[in-house]
């Protein structure tokens, strides 16, 4: 039942050092539990200007605290001296409680999502709709862009998000700037069908690129849903299924 532990973000070392560096000075303070203010100052301190701490707050477990950190969670002890990465679960009722703080921390409002920026292309009626970021040389993206082919009356909104490497958005441009985007996508993605664009064109790329760090996106694919939740990675149809069939509820 127990989920196997996340990779340390690049930023829980420099929590490490910083503490260190720092004596572990905060074994000096008063005994007391502080308020969650002064763990997020004590733990800002330590991360410097690397990251940016934006909440603490108190877990079902007394003593452990939530620490939100870039949108990712991490837990610590009252004195903000120890940090912990890993997931917290509820062993009575299976919960993953870090899981489901992440889908809560990091949900968006697809309203807000600047579908212009997206390549569009329906299937059915595509009354369901779903928002991707993806790199044109993720393998997990065209893993994913193949699930999307078994699924019906759904409309997806693919927005271009070139991290992997310069390739990448040279890439992402000639998609963008072909004469029909979305058959060039598709094309790449699905049949490996080379791009023949010069990428000249002016792009959304920048901006998406941007939206996808203010959204929190560490890796490609992330998929959003209407109700602004989202599934990292190359889901497959039947979870992909099931999270469209709960909206409808």
């Amino acid at each position: 039942m127990l989920s196997s532990l996340r990779r340390r973000p690049y930023w829980f070392a420099a929590i490490a050092s910083g503490l260190a560096a720092a004596g572990f000075a905060l074994h000096a303070m008063a005994a007391g539990e502080p308020g969650t203010d002064r763990i997020k100052d004590t733990l800002q301190k330590a991360l410097g200007g690397r990251a940016e701490v934006r909440s603490v707050g108190k877990t079902p477990v007394p003593g452990l605290f939530e620490v939100n950190i870039g949108g990712q969670v991490v837990y610590t002890d009252a004195s903000g001296r120890y940090v912990l990465n890993g997931e917290l679960v509820d062993t009575k009722t299976g919960a993953n409680l870090t899981e489901e703080r992440l889908a809560e921390l990091n949900r968006i409002k697809w309203a807000d999502l600047p579908l212009d920026r997206a390549i569009k292309w329906t299937k059915g009626n595509g009354s369901r709709q779903v928002a991707v970021f993806s790199d044109p040389n993720c393998g997990y993206c065209k893993r994913i862009e193949q699930t999307f082919q078994q699924m019906d009356n759904i409309t997806v909104y693919t927005f271009l998000f070139p991290v992997l490497s310069p390739d990448s958005e040279a890439k992402a441009r000639q998609v963008w700037c072909s004469a029909d985007r979305t058959k060039a996508w598709r094309d790449w993605m699905l049949n490996k069908v080379a791009l023949t664009g010069n990428g000249s064109c002016k792009t959304p790329v920048e901006d998406n690129l941007a939206l996808g760090r203010s959204l929190n996106i560490n890796g490609t694919p992330a998929v959003f849903f209407t109700d602004g939740t989202r599934i990292p990675g190359a889901a497959d149809a039947a979870t992909l299924e099931r999270k469209l069939a709960s909206l409808k509820k």
